[in-house]
């Protein structure tokens, strides 16, 4: 059987993949910083961060265009370290992948609530887990082509909420008791900041999952490096926009631990009955929707990625009639449903589950950073053959910036989630095991791959 996705998408189409699988964390989710490090103490995390991204960005584009794989990271880290680099690589890309759409579902939930009362979030979250599973199973053109709209208009719509709230804005507001909590800069100050990484990090958790499309986008050589590079501006710009803006409008603090800043402060400046306000929350969805629907195409393939190499039982690569891994869009979606239910049964270090799950889906990022970098410095030595059509910029220097940022925010996770990151460390011990009892099972599928000559081996 022929496991090779179809090449179908275009720039536009990835790079509404890569800034569709980001908005909503334009949307939720960074508000909890403020709670830990104030608005001024988490804008000096976010710009941290979004150094770390620009040049985690311009290095990854170099192994993305050289390895255009659908298991993106896992691909990498296995040419550059074999079989262990690859399930590292490959286990951390999926727990972020597999945790980060609960996060975004609860706050489908939650923007709905906002209009409908009465409505259940949790239940709302669910029924978008079945409606965009669904369209992620019919087709990966249209999917990628729903994407591209639902990402402009969330754009647009965050566009509106500036200039909206712009005239209330007040400068002073923003600095009030902005280090954490506190007027003046103090040894808090600092531990917020570090504190407040991993929410820092929701602004752009994910836009390395356009790698995942790779084997279905049309000369990705070429078009996987405009979206990527266009993408990244916009979300840096649009991040600090959106932060700056809302945490002028009133007090910052009564948006900082709830999962609907946005309308939140927008209802600040216009009421709850205006209509910009309902316009906010409808329009609104389509930044939620835009990622949630995303990064369930990005977690699919690298399930059907780690599936078709036997790092996962190799029934999760099965193909639909519609060339989509629908067995791999399944399984990651009942994960999610589960973490849904599971906030009254589980509670860390006093979380709500929204930011639990954030913080977990950032473990897996990082580490998978770290593994991405290392796979650029290796590659660069052991596989100078590859056509590379985009080299990373300032080699080495930007790249081993990614590097020492993803490793210090990794590590200062580690101190400021320990309960989270033992969590973490548990998934891979496990999956590891598993890698551990299934040597045959990867043999027989790269026996199997090598059979089929439409399939590149990594």
């Amino acid at each position: 059987m022929n496991q090779k996705l179809k090449p179908t998408l275009g720039t536009f189409h990835l790079w509404g993949i890569a800034v569709g699988l980001v908005i909503s964390g334009e949307y939720f989710g960074w508000s909890y910083g403020w709670g830990v490090a104030g608005t001024l103490g988490f804008l000096v995390t976010t710009l941290i961060i979004a150094t770390m991204y620009t040049c985690f960005i311009f290095s990854f584009t170099e192994l993305t265009t050289a390895i255009p794989h659908a298991g993106g990271p896992f691909a990498y880290s296995r040419k550059a370290f074999g079989d262990t680099g690859g399930f590292i690589a490959g286990i951390a890309t999926l727990i972020e992948f597999v945790f980060a759409p609960p996060a975004i579902a609860m706050a489908i939930g939650a923007y709905l609530n906002v209009q409908y009362p009465d409505l259940n979030p949790k239940y709302a979250a669910v029924a978008a887990y079945f409606i965009f599973m669904s369209l992620n199973i019919v087709g990966v053109q249209i999917a990628a082509t729903f994407e591209l709209v639902v990402t402009i208009l969330a754009v647009i719509e965050l566009l509106v909420f500036v200039g909206v709230v712009q005239p209330s804005f007040s400068f002073s507001n923003f600095v009030l008791n902005g280090w954490a909590g506190q007027a003046h800069f103090s040894l808090d100050s600092v531990s917020g900041i570090f504190a407040a990484i991993p929410f820092a990090i929701w602004f752009f958790l994910a836009i390395e999952g356009a790698a995942m499309a790779a084997e279905e986008a049309k000369d990705p050589k070429k078009t996987i490096p405009r979206a990527y590079i266009s993408g990244i501006f916009t979300l840096v710009s649009l991040a600090l926009m959106v932060m700056i803006f809302a945490g002028g409008v009133g007090d910052w603090s009564k948006l900082s631990n709830i999962n609907d800043p946005l309308p939140q402060a927008m209802r600040a400046v216009v009421g709850h009955n205006s209509a910009w306000m309902h316009m906010l929350v409808w329009i609104g969805l389509f930044g939620l929707v835009a990622s949630f629907h995303g990064i369930i195409l990005g977690y699919s393939r690298q399930i059907y990625a780690l599936g078709r190499a036997g790092f996962l039982p190799q029934g999760l690569a099965k193909l639909s009639r519609f060339h989509t891994p629908y067995r791999a869009i399944i399984a990651g979606g009942i994960v999610g449903i589960i973490a849904i239910f599971s906030d009254n049964i589980i509670q860390i270090q006093g979380m709500t589950l929204t930011a639990a799950i954030v913080t977990m889906a950032c473990f897996g990022a990082l580490l998978m950073y770290i593994m991405s970098m290392l796979s650029l410095f290796k590659l660069r030595k052991s596989a100078p053959e590859l056509e590379r059509s985009f080299l990373a910029p300032g080699y080495p220097i930007i790249p081993a910036i990614a590097l020492v940022i993803a490793t210090i925010c990794f590590l200062s996770m580690f101190y400021f989630n320990f309960t989270i990151g033992k969590i973490f460390i548990g998934f891979l011990v496990v999956s590891y095991i598993y890698f551990l009892m299934t040597k045959r099972q990867r043999a027989m599928s790269e026996e199997a791959q090598l059979t089929d000559k439409g399939i590149d081996i990594a």
